[in-house]
């Protein structure tokens, strides 16, 4: 038997999901959210007002939570995205072909999104300045908040989920 994987990408227009279960064929999902669909579609400001990122986070958790039924129990999250590995980076974490992100240091990463977002300059926190990042760091958040995976491993761009 395989541990079940799930391989996430974030694009700027939607999400893809794929689910990997035991020896069955992948299952491809798509979110409809992406880093420049939510920030263009609910961030007015830049950065983002508190109310803003309120009203992305309701939108961002009902669109995540949908496919919560399609994610295997125990699942391990993957990603091969470069604007997750620079978060990774921002996070803390050492540049590797390997990196992984715990969820703290995605929640870690949020809070200091927070700040910058109530009015601190972004570059105190060592963030960027754009609403993509913003978007993209809420829409890991959730995902992996919601679908309970406690770490996300960020690979090179060959990527492949081990059997």
């Amino acid at each position: 038997m395989i541990t079940p994987a799930v391989l996430l990408h974030i694009g700027s227009e939607e999400t893809q999901v794929i689910v990997r279960n035991d020896d069955s064929e992948d299952k491809s999902l798509l979110l409809t959210l992406g880093s420049q669909l939510t920030s263009v579609g609910y961030f007015r400001h830049s950065p983002p007002t508190p109310d803003e990122m309120e009203t992305a986070i309701m939108v961002v958790e009902d669109e995540v939570t949908r496919i919560r039924h399609d994610i295997p129990p125990g699942a391990k999250l993957f990603s091969t995205d470069n604007d997750i590995r620079v978060l990774a980076r921002i996070a803390g974490e050492a540049e590797n072909e390997v990196m992984t992100l715990s969820r703290d240091a995605v929640e870690r990463t949020f809070d200091r999104l927070a700040l910058v977002i109530n009015g601190r300059p972004a570059h105190f926190e060592g963030i960027p300045d754009g609403n993509d990042f913003a978007a993209t760091l809420l829409i890991l958040r959730e995902f992996m908040h919601h679908l309970q995976f406690d770490e996300i491993v960020v690979k090179g761009t060959k990527f492949e989920i081990s059997r």
